[in-house]
């Protein structure tokens, strides 16, 4: 059975496209094409599935046509619009850069005193100035100026945070 901590938000699942069973894939993370991934985990009723991946195919760089395996008519793919999309940590891991939906969850720590500042709940991207929001609702500036280091494995971040930053 797969975790929810196992894995991370990288898009959902939109309307159907044509009627051999392909589906719109809304994603703001390419990672399922960068490695060597056969499946995509989708959140069906509270639980996560992995559903292999016939074939998919780019429309634009944030939207993509898939064809999942026994997923072969267009009402079949209807029964999947609107599922989230996750994609396996594990399998995020083995790129050597970590993309910032992989970051949620992470611990961010102060590289000054070494304490913990808190978790990442959300990587807000609304913006140019990309910031990290954190579970008390702190936003923190997500810079490679700032970050000092990131460790996968203990998951943790390591930042030089200006002095009074978390104070506003």
């Amino acid at each position: 059975m797969i975790r929810q901590e196992e894995v991370y938000k990288i898009g959902r699942l939109g309307k159907t496209h044509g009627v051999k069973g392909e589906i719109s894939f809304q994603f703001d993370d390419d990672i399922f094409d960068r490695t060597d991934a056969d499946f995509l985990v989708l959140e069906i009723d509270g639980i996560l599935v992995p559903f292999f991946m016939e074939e998919y195919r780019f429309r634009s760089d944030s939207l993509a046509l898939v064809k999942f395996c026994d997923i072969d008519t267009q009402q079949r793919a209807a029964e999947l619009t609107g599922c989230d999309v996750y994609f396996l940590r594990s399998l995020a891991e083995e790129d050597d850069t970590p993309t910032l939906n992989s970051l949620v969850g992470f611990d961010l720590v102060d590289a000054k005193g070494g304490k913990k500042v808190g978790t990442i709940a959300a990587i807000d991207d609304s913006t140019a100035n990309v910031l990290f929001e954190l579970e008390d609702g702190q936003l923190v500036p997500a810079t490679d100026d700032l970050i000092t280091q990131i460790d996968v494995h203990k998951k943790t971040i390591i930042m030089q945070i200006p002095e009074g930053l978390l104070d506003i």
